[in-house]
């Protein structure tokens, strides 16, 4: 049988993160994608523009419709607008005994705070201790963690350690929103791994850690152990953004190229 992969997430109407990205993904690696939509948004390559809130009990009508009859083999968590959602999406997998990742999506490109405080409490509440991995970038760290961002290794390795003392089972600390050639991420698991990659100069990077939890989730899904998940994902990724500019999606942000490995 095939792997299954579940995205719980938003969906972005042009196509390069949420819910789109993550099935994209999904394919892309072999694995089957199931979905549940938690909220509807009129988005481009350019902008947000305005953004529609799945009710709650719709969101868990969707988790449960798929587990009563599909055998899901991972789960990736994205975009959860509110405390009351991020509860009812951690109620709603209390029987799921896969693994989860969690992408915390708290800090638009921007900067600005995408969840309000009781829905960061939320969070670290119900669905942090859920968590077999958490993928946050350098400013959603420093959410969680109520702290300024991490400026070198040192202090990346040390936030993502805290994040796993505060519930989550391995943390990867994302690298992108550093400066450098090199972009470097840390996987705090049982140990401690890093991750490095050319950084590319691109302006297609709309949908990238969308992307990659959902290609982690994808690796989780086949029966890979977590690191070498991560790494395949890692790689992977690296390739889809390197391919970026093929595309031509857009004028302003594009997607990253989500099947560079099947066509050009």
């Amino acid at each position: 049988m095939v792997a299954c992969a579940l995205t719980i997430a938003g969906s972005d109407s042009g196509g390069g993160a949420g819910i789109q990205a993550d099935l994209k993904t999904f394919s892309a690696l072999g694995v089957y994608g199931a979905s549940v939509i938690t909220a509807v948004t009129a988005q481009n390559t350019r902008a947000v523009t305005d953004v529609h809130p799945v009710p709650d009990a719709t969101v868990a009508a969707q988790i449960a419709a798929v587990l009563d009859d599909i055998r899901v083999d991972a789960v990736k968590i994205g975009m959860l607008g509110d405390a009351r959602l991020i509860e009812t999406v951690a109620e709603a997998l209390e029987g799921y005994a896969g693994p989860v990742v969690l992408d915390p999506v708290m800090v638009a490109k921007s900067g600005a705070r995408l969840l309000p405080e009781d829905a960061r409490a939320a969070l670290i509440a119900h669905l942090l201790p859920r968590a077999d991995l958490l993928t946050p970038n350098l400013p959603e760290a420093a959410a969680l963690l109520s702290c300024a961002e991490a400026c070198d290794d040192f202090e990346m390795q040390d936030q993502g350690a805290r994040l796993c003392d505060m519930g989550a089972r391995a943390v990867l600390m994302k690298g992108g929103h550093g400066a450098g050639a090199t972009c470097t991420d840390w996987l705090i698991a049982d140990g401690v791994t890093r991750l490095d990659a050319p950084r590319i100069v691109t302006r297609n990077t709309h949908g990238t850690g969308c992307t990659l939890s959902s290609a982690i989730a994808a690796g989780l899904a086949k029966g890979l152990p977590l690191g070498q998940a991560v790494a395949a994902a890692h790689g992977w990724l690296h390739r889809a953004i390197r391919a970026a500019d093929t595309l031509g999606i857009g004028h302003g942000h594009g997607p990253v190229h989500h099947f560079h490995e099947v066509w050009t």
